[in-house]
């Protein structure tokens, strides 16, 4: 009999279209804060999912930035469980441009990347409620 525990592994993805309304800088960069958002979003259905409760974000152990998210993006956000605690999950986070606007074309081409760009990647714990 195995005891793993099933939520070990439990993977969420979410999708979003950066517009421009996001862009916060020069170059129609959005900020950082946006992708740790979009990690709270996914945290919050991990919980949701494996404890029926929306539960609390604590902490944030690594946050890498590494690549530009830019309004006319679809930014593609995913969460995997990677440790299950009495309360606590720990989660591996990626964030990633699968769609880029192509202004250099015209004002609403865009296309889909043959290779996705990571821009962030975060491990983060959460906690629920306890039974």
């Amino acid at each position: 009999m195995s005891t793993e525990d099933p939520r070990l592994g439990l993977t969420v993805v979410h999708k979003r279209y950066i517009s421009s309304a996001l862009a916060h800088y020069a170059g129609n960069l959005v900020d950082g804060a946006f992708g740790l958002s979009c990690f709270g979003d996914v945290a919050t259905e991990i919980c949701i999912r494996t404890d029926g409760d929306e539960g609390l974000f604590a902490s944030y152990s690594d946050v890498q930035f590494l690549g530009p998210i830019r309004a006319g993006d679809v930014l593609e956000t995913t969460g995997t469980v990677t440790r299950v605690g009495r309360r606590s999950r720990e989660i591996d986070f990626v964030a990633a441009v699968i769609c880029r606007g192509r202004p250099d074309l015209g004002v609403s081409a865009a296309e889909v990347l043959a290779e996705p760009i990571v821009a962030i990647r975060a491990k983060g714990t959460v906690v629920v409620p306890g039974a």
